[in-house]
């Protein structure tokens, strides 16, 4: 038997491998198919250059793999130790690590929020150009007054632009989101003097729906849904607009409605019975009721 200390040591044997020589390949070392198919070559290394145990050994038997032998190696449980080591150092050096970050509490000046420089675009549909030029005034005006926001009107692209300065209020991300707000109302066909109320009010929305979203009419059945809405000389929505507090737009077939979230909804509930088929009257009679309620309310 050759020495198994130093260098590895070579057995060669001719056929099939005995039980004493496949017991020394298992605990000593591995086995490998010679350049000649009816030898085997056994390479005997020390137990300490393993590295781990070889357990399972496999022959296998095919015509091309004649001789061949395979070990399956089992993890050594030095492996496992040091794994749990360090996993062990890892969650030592996250948890004094999460214990080393305290930061100091801020100043107010540092807690002062810094907005970065914002521009908007409302693009101006070709109906209302002319009612912008002439009510240019009144919408540059307290844009930049009371908004404090820089307004300019780029007519080559059709569109008013805004952009926010310092003397913006804070926070200009709702300053901004108001004008754009306004100019859309405006461009819906509200006067001016209505919809600056959305720059200078909170808690007021616009409302648009169409008549085929209550009931599908054609033809004069629609267009006399519209004029019952619209009533003679306008009375109608003027009286829906005072009793609710709203500013109503009929364009066509759609209705735009400006005003307060329970004011939208009365407005909405008379129009709807409108384009029912209600008579105007009826439509008076609940509309006093409401008032009635509101005067008590108030």
């Amino acid at each position: 038997m050759p020495s198994t200390s130093g260098s590895p040591a070579t057995v060669r044997t001719s056929g099939r491998i005995g039980s004493n020589s496949f017991a020394q390949a298992v605990t000593a070392g591995a086995a490998h198919e010679s350049d000649d198919e009816d030898q085997i070559v056994i390479d005997l290394a020390p137990a300490n250059t393993l590295g781990s145990a070889l357990v399972n050994p496999v022959i296998k038997s095919t015509p091309s793999e004649r001789g061949k032998v395979t070990f399956e190696t089992a993890p050594s449980i030095k492996g496992k130790e040091r794994a749990g080591d360090d996993s062990a150092t890892t969650a030592e050096l996250v948890q004094d690590t999460e214990m080393s970050l305290s930061f100091p509490a801020l100043s107010a000046s540092e807690t002062a929020t810094k907005h970065a420089t914002q521009t908007r675009k409302v693009a101006i549909p070709p109906h209302r150009m002319t009612p912008l030029k002439k009510d240019w005034m009144k919408i540059y005006s307290p844009l930049v007054e009371e908004a404090g926001l820089l307004v300019r009107m780029n007519v080559k692209r059709r569109a008013v632009e805004l952009k926010s300065s310092k003397h913006t209020p804070n926070p200009p991300n709702t300053i901004m989101q108001k004008a754009v707000d306004f100019l859309a109302a405006y461009c819906l066909g509200f006067a001016a003097e209505d919809a600056i109320a959305l720059v200078r009010l909170d808690d007021l929305y616009v409302e648009t729906f169409e008549v085929k979203d209550v009931k599908t009419l054609h033809g004069d059945h629609l267009s006399r849904a519209i004029g019952r809405i619209a009533g003679k000389d306008g009375r109608t929505r003027f009286t829906i607009e005072n009793v609710s507090r709203t500013r109503i737009v009929l364009a066509d077939s759609k209705i735009h409605i400006l005003g307060s979230f329970s004011g939208i909804k009365i407005a909405r509930d008379a129009v709807c019975q409108l384009i029912l088929g209600s008579p105007p009257g009826k439509v008076y009679h609940g509309l006093q009721n409401v008032a009635s309620r509101n005067r008590q309310r108030m």
